[in-house]
């Protein structure tokens, strides 16, 4: 969304239909293997990939794994000029308040390395006729791995609903407030 000129590709492409539609080269000098594989994001304009995981130090080294993977197999088949590397500088939040403002959520994101973004959920314990903005400056607790099993559906297809104008979830009653800190 911040580079809408941007060629982005989601974790719903394989490489072969990057390296064709991205224009990079030929993606028939993939692997049969290699083709099937799906980063999380690739820019075909900037020339940039990145995988996404959640915040821990083992989630990080797969990410850096991957990532290097990926850019590896892209890179062997890729014109010269178009190489790509891991991404930097994705960091920001957003905030999902749901339940008639019983729950508010942060998503924050950080790429402490090229091509690895680490997220974490948060939340801030309800506050009975605060705003959304005195409630986000509350201290932030991280949510209860239960909470993003049971919920995380629910908060995926709001996201959805706000950055691509998909459908809002059933029975949804919120808000989501789109980036803030994000550069």
């Amino acid at each position: 969304m911040q580079n809408p000129s941007n060629r982005v590709f989601l974790d719903t492409v394989s490489l072969f239909t990057i390296v064709k539609d991205g224009e990079l080269g030929d993606p028939e000098r993939l692997s049969k293997f290699v083709r099937l594989l799906r980063p999380d994001i690739t820019d075909t304009r900037a020339l940039v990939l990145f995988e996404i995981k959640p915040d821990t130090e083992e989630a990080r080294r797969q990410g850096r794994e991957q990532a290097g993977h990926y850019l590896a197999a892209l890179n062997a088949a890729v014109e010269p000029h178009k190489q790509l590397s891991g991404g930097t500088g994705f960091d920001g939040s957003l905030f999902l308040e749901f339940e008639n403002g019983g729950a508010l959520w942060q998503l924050s994101w950080r790429t402490p390395e090229p091509g690895v973004t680490l997220y974490r959920w948060s939340y801030r314990r309800k506050q009975p006729n605060a705003s959304w903005k005195e409630r986000a400056a509350q201290k932030e607790e991280q949510v209860p791995q239960e909470e993003v099993e049971k919920r995380g559906e629910v908060v995926e297809q709001a996201l959805r609903a706000a950055y691509e104008g998909g459908k809002w979830p059933s029975g949804f009653q919120g808000q989501v407030y789109l980036p803030v800190d994000c550069h």
